[in-house]
């Protein structure tokens, strides 16, 4: 086989672990119900770093794609979320070296983003709840007399705060080693 032939093969093949790593720390995170913490995009944002805002992109979204199929279609949406955090990462990563500072950075600005997409899709489809920890301040928020928008907004921003930025800070501090790894 060939050099380039070698170097898609393992482009394809780390894709898929990424993807596989979204669906299992997605689930595996909400399984556990770990307040402020989803982890589906670690997949997303470690192949955004390591292969561009492209594969980042087709990462996220196939990761949403397989969850619809074999969870519950009415997800499908949220594959949005992913596949623009594929491309924020992606982008800042071609443009800066993805270390701590990076790391914390991106996750701040993807804390913003996600929610801004994610939150009319959660209202459209969900009405508002979604079956996380984000409900109770939901329903609070809604009770205290917020829009229906600002009361799905606000609690999604502070969990995506901890996880973007915990997602983007665990791929800057693990990166080098698995690179490092690879290479010997």
């Amino acid at each position: 086989m060939d050099k380039a032939n070698s170097s898609s093969t393992r482009k394809m093949v780390m894709s898929a672990f990424f993807v596989v790593l979204n669906i299992v720390m997605g689930l595996l995170v909400g399984a556990l119900k770990i307040p402020l913490l989803f982890m589906d995009t670690i997949g997303t944002v470690f192949g955004a770093v390591w292969f561009g805002p492209v594969w980042g992109m087709i990462i996220g979204g196939l990761s949403n794609v397989l969850l619809a199929v074999t969870q519950n279609p009415k997800d499908l949406p949220f594959a949005l979320v992913n596949i623009v955090v594929g491309l924020v990462v992606g982008l800042i990563a071609r443009k800066h070296k993805f270390d701590l500072k990076t790391a914390i950075i991106t996750g701040l600005i993807l804390a913003v983003v996600a929610p801004l997409i994610g939150t009319p899709i959660a209202v459209y489809v969900y009405g508002g709840i979604t079956g996380d920890f984000n409900d109770v301040f939901f329903t609070a928020l809604k009770q205290g007399g917020s829009t229906i928008f600002s009361a799905a907004f606000l609690p999604r921003i502070a969990s995506n705060i901890v996880d973007k930025v915990l997602t983007c800070v665990i791929v800057a501090l693990t990166l080098p080693k698995i690179r490092k790894g690879i290479k010997s």
